[in-house]
């Protein structure tokens, strides 16, 4: 039985699109109950739904300035409501499917020819992932960089000569 996967134009997009998945409680957005008014702007600007719930209540803002008002630092709400990374993705098995190279051996894992590259990542250090994500500052970048670095490397090793996600499509499987 296929479990929960994450799919992306890069490992970090497919990892990330996977994470949000798996952190964010289906129930969020019925109890949502922001007070503040940047809360809840944000809030509202993250669907569709908020959009249309906005047009139809006479806000007309341009895309720029609403931009501004969310980056606003003084309020970084991001991290206030970030749930932690559960624990059956830090300890769950991971089989990524997709363009995987490290030293002369290259190829494209999770088809018929070669398996997908599967990693243990109850052996890996997830800190400083969990301190991005918690941060909202996890990019999809960061996040491949560090997967790679504390979780694929704790798990299988270095490689032969480091290990390269160069392809344009990925699906990372949790198991």
């Amino acid at each position: 039985m296929a479990g929960p996967t994450g799919r992306g134009n890069s490992l970090g997009a497919a990892l990330g699109d996977l994470l949000r998945a798996q952190v964010t409680p289906r129930h969020r957005l019925s109890s949502y109950s922001a007070k503040h008014w940047h809360a809840q702007l944000s809030q509202l600007t993250g669907t569709r739904r908020g959009y249309e719930a906005l047009e139809s209540a006479g806000l007309d803002v341009r895309p720029d300035t609403l931009i501004k008002w969310l980056s606003d630092p003084e309020y970084n709400v991001r991290r206030s409501y970030r749930d932690l990374i559960p624990d059956h993705v830090k300890n769950g098995q991971f089989e990524i499917s997709g363009l995987v190279k490290t030293g002369a051996d290259e190829r494209e894992r999770g088809t018929r020819r070669a398996a997908p590259l599967r990693i243990d990542a109850s052996r890996g250090d997830w800190s400083d992932i969990e301190a991005l994500w918690l941060a909202g500052d996890l990019r999809d970048d960061d996040f491949e960089d560090r997967f790679i670095e504390d979780v694929i490397v704790a798990d299988i090793g270095e490689g032969t000569d480091g290990w390269e996600f160069n392809g344009g499509s990925y699906a990372v499987e949790l198991r």
